[in-house]
């Protein structure tokens, strides 16, 4: 297998898992960030060089093959663009974009350039998650009824003190960026969202972020299923729960824990799911505690796709559609007001 050479744009906590991941599979050459101090300490842990200006890198760092986007929701788009522009692979971490419209304007920016986008969706790899998709895409729970989304978090006021975290224009909103994961799932698992009404409201957290804290959303799906999403990020003192359960024509399930971790619930007909692995842990950031860390999944499957030409997880369609159902929900909260 070749090494494939990375660079890192954004060097706050997400960037130190990949990191992590990158230094065991190939070699992290340069990270940027505009906090000069943050590149410096992530690029000395990796004796990599650093920047402060995207400009730079692109200019002096020509041996790259794949730059990470790490960097606050708000600007991925225009960061991945500048990369693939410039003739880099590019792998964004969630949420692809802040609108359809850039996530777009994104995919043309690689079609162009002739380079790969990659989206993350870590969420695909639980094993949990696996299982039941696999005996939907078998047809074994036959036709969806219904299915109920569940996101339970907490996060406090010093998660999002001195930090972009909180921007209507960097962050976007509670579904951006805590939950877009389980909106991936949904639509992956489920299908496409035909139509929705969701209600929200900040409850805990006024003064300290510009969107809802707490969401309801009713939806239909083009299949003609019916779904709930109730989301919170008020939830006391820590996570509570990251739940998806599905009722269908032959059986029921339900995939909890605090972040779609385990396999809680299975009535199956003439079927039961066994001896499910063990999952990673969840991406630990001291006071909280995010999905589940398989970011390594993410990276090996990179891998397999530029070395081997292998199958991409989640295509750059998945993470459009991702942002293009936030924003359908989103959408009828304001035509409700």
């Amino acid at each position: 297998m070749n090494q494939i050479s990375f660079a890192i744009i954004g060097c706050g906590r997400i960037a130190q898992r990949h990191a992590e991941h990158i230094s065991k599979r190939g070699i992290l050459k340069a990270v940027c960030d505009i906090n000069v101090e943050k590149a410096e300490k992530l690029a000395s842990q990796y004796g990599c060089d650093f920047y402060s200006d995207i400009a730079d890198l692109v200019l002096n760092e020509k041996s790259i093959d794949v730059i990470a986007i790490c960097s606050p929701n708000g600007l991925h788009s225009q960061h991945a663009i500048t990369c693939l522009n410039a003739g880099y692979n590019v792998i964004c971490e969630k949420p692809m974009a802040l609108s359809a419209f850039d996530c777009g304007e994104m995919i043309k920016a690689a079609e162009k350039s002739n380079k790969r986008l990659f989206a993350i969706k870590q969420n695909r790899f639980n094993p949990p998650v696996l299982a039941i998709k696999e005996v939907i895409e078998k047809g074994i729970l036959g036709e969806i009824y219904s299915v109920q989304l569940s996101c339970f978090w907490n996060r406090n006021e010093d998660y999002y003190k001195d930090s972009w975290k909180g921007s209507k224009d960097l962050d976007g909103g509670t579904l951006y960026t805590q939950f877009s994961h389980f909106i991936d799932l949904l639509y992956w698992m489920i299908g496409d969202i035909d139509s929705v009404q969701a209600f929200t409201g900040n409850f805990a957290h006024k003064g300290i972020i510009e969107f809802e804290d707490t969401g309801v959303v009713i939806a239909k799906f083009k299949s003609g299923a019916l779904g709930t999403i109730n989301y919170t990020v008020n939830s006391y003192d820590k996570n509570m729960e990251g739940s998806l359960t599905i009722f269908a024509e032959n059986g029921t399930v339900k995939i909890g824990g605090q972040y779609l971790n385990e396999l809680e619930y299975q009535s199956i007909k003439n079927y039961n799911i066994e001896k499910l692995p063990q999952g990673n842990k969840p991406n630990n950031y001291g006071n909280y505690v995010g999905s589940m860390s398989n970011h390594d999944k993410v990276y090996d499957n990179l891998l397999d796709v530029l070395n081997n030409s292998g199958s991409i997880n989640a295509s750059l369609f998945d993470g459009l559609k991702t942002v293009e159902i936030i924003e359908k929900i989103y959408n009828s909260v304001k035509n409700d007001r």
